[in-house]
């Protein structure tokens, strides 16, 4: 390592400059491979990597003729890879192969600035597809690194070293920092941010949460990915895990293979709710997904408000926004955990939950109609349950692929399923049974944080459970899954099953790694690494129009007029940009100690004449009468070590050396009155 610092430092200026700025793009550049093609993160690398070669070569720069075909062959595959020159993703492919490309295309000053400023930009494009506190801190040290890169082309003389420069890019950070926080609360908001707006080119990057269609296997697809739903926030204490299940959609129509939506239409009496016991009141900051969920603790007892979208219910209490959520919404909701839907002693039209394809799971049909023997609904429910439990059923991550009559294949056959297998096959089997029935997806469950008491529902917390109709009850949840697995909904999924986890993580559940309290010093960082994320989310990245509209007549109401406000924000900024003008580079205490004994020197009548140097300084100083003997003596001896010093040979005297000499002189100073 000394050896690779001691080259680096021997390197010619321009070299090491040059190589400064290819480090510094490539803190700009590394974000975008997670979403550029393959092929330009490949050409952009070997074009840095041909510029490092040249640099430290001494080569010559590839000439217009060698750069124009290669430029023009990058274009055309921009719009062969995105179909499309213009939009998000393309011009931000193209802006890098930009900087790419002109790393060489460098012949003067001017295009390094152009470099650097392109860069600049970029820094900005990173935010359109991650706006995480990660991507937010790697944009600091890039932004530091580029400013660095700037003040080294600055230098006309002698150049500090690199920690000293990046001292000082430092320091312009800091004095602007209080102006980028000002500007972020009080500068007017969009009503959505840059990253969703429409036209944003082709591949939007946004999430995808749970579907309108459920199939075999499509929940468990869903179950790997560790990703956050939303946050919870409750008030008061949480509830037990198997009370959170958190409604989104009714699936009540089957066409052999998969259940959707759209299968029933509204009554004319409409949706009757009743509600009992004590509410649960909470607020849910929901992910962008690209989808229109909204998902609520069952029951809900009122439509809730989401800012900047307008909120729909339909017939079965399904929430959802008319827009795509495209960004991070939040909205306050109030649940009853005991209610009464639909409770009525009949329904309008229960064959709308009888429907079932025909042709299809024949074994299913004929035991549904073998449970009509019985005369209770609820006895026909418990014998299914009771297959599940006593019978060997699994519940496995990685169910068998199933054919045509799925639900027979799985009933009868391999006996290994996830949630959807379950909740699918209990609601076949309830409406062969005459029962009404219906498939429900969601979420249940949740991991509370204990350090900033929120509960983050994640995408591997999705489920799927039924809803039965029964006369006096209504509409009653009945979770197959927890008659197979009740781990999974008293705990978590990981409690039922093991997920398979990358890059061998796996190894990691197998270490000590404990604290007093027993529990595992992982988990507690990921707790803290979460609420880091979570407040990040909260206070930064949900930072919206109507929370600064809240939080500027918030101001107003503390003082007594809205000018007073501006004019304090005003006098605030221009304090803060004297403070930069009056900046100086910091002085040599050596030099200040001269500095210091020349105004003084001036009050007692001496100053110093323009032209007059410390030697020949001294020498008058030594010759008046204007002095008392010791402040003469003590001003003539600070005049004559300054000199030495001065216009001494250019070998750097030792640090220590320095110190003292500048300690020396201060007591000299001290001595002139």
């Amino acid at each position: 390592m000394s050896a690779l610092r001691s080259a680096l430092r021997s390197l010619p200026r321009d070299k090491s400059d040059t190589l400064l700025l290819l480090g510094s793009a490539l803190l700009v550049l590394a974000p975008h491979v997670s979403h550029l093609p393959l092929w330009v993160t490949l050409l952009c690398a070997a074009t840095l990597l041909w510029r490092a070669v040249i640099t430290l070569r001494g080569k010559r720069m590839p000439s217009t003729m060698v750069l124009l075909p290669i430029a023009a062959g990058a274009m055309a595959g921009i719009q062969v890879s995105y179909q499309t020159l213009l939009g998000r993703d393309a011009g931000v492919a193209m802006l890098v192969l930009l900087v790419a490309f002109k790393m060489l295309e460098m012949h003067a000053r001017r295009d390094l600035y152009v470099v650097i400023f392109l860069c600049f930009f970029l820094v900005l494009t990173n935010f359109f597809y991650a706006q995480g506190i990660g991507t937010a801190l790697l944009m600091v040290v890039a932004v530091l690194a580029l400013l660095t890169t700037q003040l080294s082309f600055q230098f006309t003389g002698a150049v500090p070293q690199l920690r000293a420069r990046a001292g000082m890019a430092a320091k312009m950070l800091l004095f602007a920092a209080p102006l980028a926080v000002a500007l972020f609360f009080v500068f007017p908001r969009l009503g959505s941010p840059l990253w969703g707006m429409p036209g944003a080119g082709g591949n939007s990057g946004g999430k995808s949460g749970l579907s309108d269609r459920m199939a075999p296997g499509q929940m468990s697809n869903l179950a790997m990915s560790d990703e956050p739903a939303f946050r919870v926030r409750f008030e008061g204490q949480v509830p037990p895990k198997e009370q959170l299940y958190w409604r989104g959609l009714v699936l009540d129509a089957f066409d052999g293979l998969a259940w959707t939506r759209g299968g029933s239409i509204p009554t004319k009496s409409g949706n009757s709710l009743s509600v009992r016991g004590q509410a649960q009141r909470y607020e849910i900051t929901l992910e962008p997904s690209e989808t229109r969920w909204l998902f609520t603790l069952e029951m809900p007892g009122h439509m809730p408000e989401v800012a900047g979208y307008r909120v729909r219910a339909s017939h079965q209490l399904e929430l959802s926004t008319v827009q795509p959520l495209t960004q991070r919404v939040r909205y306050s909701m109030i649940s009853y955990p005991d209610y009464a839907l639909d409770g009525r002693t009949a329904l309008d039209d229960p064959s709308q939950w009888l429907l079932l394809p025909y042709g299809y799971n024949p074994k299913a049909l004929a035991a549904g109609l073998a449970l009509r023997r019985e005369p209770l609904p609820a006895r026909r429910i418990e014998q299914v349950l009771r297959q599940f439990r006593e019978q060997p059923y699994r519940y496995t991550l990685e169910p068998p692929l199933l054919g045509r009559h799925s639900i027979d294949e799985f009933l009868y056959g391999t006996r290994a399923g996830f949630c959807e297998h379950y909740s699918g096959a209990f609601v076949f089997l309830m409406r062969a049974a005459g029962i009404p029935a219906r498939v429900v997806t969601g979420y249940q469950g949740g991991e509370l944080n204990p350090i900033d008491g929120y509960v983050t529902v994640r995408q591997s917390d999705a489920h799927a459970w039924a809803e039965v109709w029964l006369r006096g009850r209504g509409w009653v949840r009945v979770d197959p899954t927890a008659a197979v697995a009740p781990e999974r909904v008293q705990r978590n999924l990981s409690a039922a099953v093991d997920p398979p986890a990358p890059f061998g993580i796996d190894a990691l559940r197998g270490m000590s790694l404990f604290d007093g309290d027993g529990k595992a010093l992982l988990g507690r960082l990921r707790d803290a690494i979460g609420a880091v994320n979570n407040g990040w989310n909260q206070w930064i990245l949900n930072y919206t129009p109507e929370r600064q509209r809240s939080f500027m007549q918030s101001l107003q109401s503390g003082f007594a007029n809205w000018r007073i406000v501006a004019l304090i924000m005003a006098g605030a900024a221009v304090l803060l940009l004297a403070r930069i003008l009056y900046l100086r580079r910091e002085i040599d205490p050596i030099e200040a100690v001269y500095s210091s004994l020349c105004k003084r020197l001036a009050h007692l009548g001496l100053a110093r004449a323009a032209d007059e140097g410390p030697t020949a300084y001294a020498a008058r100083i030594a010759a008046t009468q204007q002095l008392a003997p010791p402040s003469r003596e003590a001003a003539a001896e600070i005049l004559r070590r300054y000199s030495a010093w001065r216009y001494a040979p250019p070998q750097p005297a030792p640090a220590p050396h320095g110190r003292q000499l500048a300690a020396t002189l201060k007591r000299l100073l001290s001595q002139v009155r």
